[in-house]
């Protein structure tokens, strides 16, 4: 699953209605940054995708023991929606979107924890303020869909979403930063076991992480795994960009990117 914008075929007064509907349920943040360094923005679809691949990690950003999962990387030419049905499926990148990658990643199970779905998601919108709506929506579709079918076999049910703007609650380091979780059930490990999904907004980039938990894995654990990787992410964004903002320190549970 990842942060979703509009179908690039959706009507103009439909994509209108729907980003009214995103900002009196969600409010995105101010989209002006006067912290980034124009020139050093992507302008192409190849420079996006470029620095996509400086700031996604490895596996070992997510612990000597993560493997990479199978398929490792998206198809960088689509992305995933949420449809009427709340069921998640793949659709051309909209025009919005200069560039996207997930990568997917395993913590094979081992004594009596079941294996742990990770992933990492980075994406470029063209503005700030496409990037805004990205965040927005997610929101909007927790709230018409608390429980998503991710594949065939997965589902997250129960969701709860908490946004974090710039200033908020400790949030120092991105213009916003959200927070979902909720519990995670497949055909491979049952359920529910735990579920998060962070995704932060710097400017025109979003960047997130997830854990789809199994036997034996907590939230706290989860947090703990995803942590590290997505604080790389975003010191490495604003060392491209030469945006000074500052790391949060210390147990970041619950942290809103």
């Amino acid at each position: 699953m990842s942060g979703c914008t509009s179908d690039p075929d959706e009507p103009p007064a439909s994509a209108s209605a729907k980003k009214e509907r995103a900002s009196a349920r969600a409010s995105p943040s101010p989209t002006e940054v006067v912290d980034i360094d124009p020139a050093r923005l992507p302008g192409t679809k190849a420079q996006a995708a470029a620095l996509i691949r400086d700031l996604i990690p490895d596996p070992a950003a997510f612990g000597p023991d993560a493997v990479r999962g199978t398929p490792y990387e998206s198809d960088p030419q689509r992305w995933p929606v949420l449809g009427d049905e709340c069921v998640w499926h793949q659709q051309p990148l909209p025009k919005d979107v200069l560039a996207t990658l997930t990568r997917s990643y395993e913590i094979p199970a081992k004594g009596k924890e079941g294996p742990l779905r990770l992933s990492a998601v980075v994406t470029v919108h063209r503005t700030a303020e496409q990037a805004d709506w990205e965040n927005a929506e997610v929101l909007e579709e927790m709230m018409r869909c608390p429980a998503q079918q991710l594949r065939s076999d997965e589902v997250v049910t129960d969701l709860n979403d908490v946004p974090n703007s710039f200033g908020d609650t400790g949030n120092e380091y991105a213009d916003d930063a959200l927070t979902e979780v909720g519990t995670y059930t497949s055909a491979e490990v049952g359920g529910p076991h735990e579920y998060i999904w962070e995704q932060t907004r710097i400017g025109q980039f979003t960047l997130a992480v997830s854990a789809k938990g199994s036997k034996g894995w907590t939230r706290t654990g989860l947090f703990d795994r995803l942590r590290d990787p997505h604080a790389g992410m975003r010191t490495r964004l604003r060392a491209a960009v030469e945006r000074d903002t500052q790391e949060p320190s210390g147990n970041t549970e619950g942290e809103r990117r």
